[in-house]
C-alpha cells in the first residue's frame, strides 16, 4: 500500500486554504486577473480624476501605480519580467461615479502563471488555475508548432504508428541504406 502524500490536504484543509486565499485577494486594494500570456490589474479611483492625476510606472521587473501625492496603491517587484512595449495603462469610466485605472502587463514568458502581481502581495495557488480553452490559432509560431507536433505524435502513438522523431530516424536510416547497399542492416536497431 502506498504512503499518503504528505502534502495532500483533506477536503476541509483544502476549503480553508481556498477561503484564506480568497480573503487575502479580496483585501487587496486592486483586483487582478491573468491569462497564460498577460496580467490585468484594475484599481478604482474617484471619478473626478484624470490621467495626469495618476502615477503609473511600468518597468520590466517592477510596477508602481496610484494617485499623485498619495501612497501608491500597488508598488513592488513583479514575479517575472514583462514586455514593456506591449504593456499599457488607461483610465476609464466605472460604475458608481468612479473611474478604473486599468493596467495591462504582457508577460515575457507566456508559459507560466503568476502567483501574485507584486512579490510582496499574498500568493495564489497557481496549481489550482484551470486555463480557459484556447485555439491553436491563438498561439505564437514556435509554441504553436511545438503543440501541433505533440498532438501529431500523440495521434501517431494511439494508432501504433511512429512519432515524427521516430519517422525522421527511419528516413535517415533508409537513405543511408540506399547510399550503402554493400552493408548488412538486418540487425540494425533504431533507438
Amino acid at each position: 500500500m502506498a504512503d499518503k502524500d504528505v502534502t495532500e490536504l483533506t477536503p476541509a484543509e483544502e476549503a480553508a486554504a481556498r477561503a484564506k486565499e480568497q480573503a487575502e485577494q479580496e483585501a487587496l486594494p486592486y483586483k487582478w486577473t491573468q491569462t497564460i500570456g498577460d496580467v490585468d490589474i484594475t484599481i478604482l479611483v474617484p471619478g473626478n480624476l484624470k490621467g495626469k492625476d495618476m502615477v503609473v510606472e511600468i518597468k520590466k521587473q517592477s510596477l508602481t501605480a496610484g494617485i499623485k501625492g498619495q501612497e501608491p496603491v500597488i508598488k513592488g517587484d513583479l514575479p517575472h519580467p514583462i514586455l514593456l512595449d506591449d504593456s499599457t495603462w488607461t483610465l476609464s469610466p466605472a460604475p458608481a461615479g468612479q473611474k478604473a485605472l486599468e493596467i495591462h502587463l504582457e508577460k515575457h514568458n507566456k508559459l507560466e502563471w503568476w502567483p501574485h502581481v507584486v512579490t510582496s502581495a499574498p500568493k495564489i495557488d497557481v496549481s489550482k488555475i484551470v486555463p480557459e480553452n484556447s485555439k491553436l490559432s491563438d498561439l505564437e509560431g514556435e509554441t504553436r508548432a511545438m503543440v501541433e507536433k505533440m498532438m501529431y505524435d500523440q495521434r501517431q502513438k494511439e494508432m501504433g504508428l511512429p512519432t515524427s522523431d521516430e519517422q525522421k530516424k527511419m528516413d535517415i536510416l533508409k537513405k543511408f541504406q540506399e547510399q550503402h547497399p554493400e552493408m548488412d542492416f538486418s540487425n540494425a536497431k533504431i533507438q
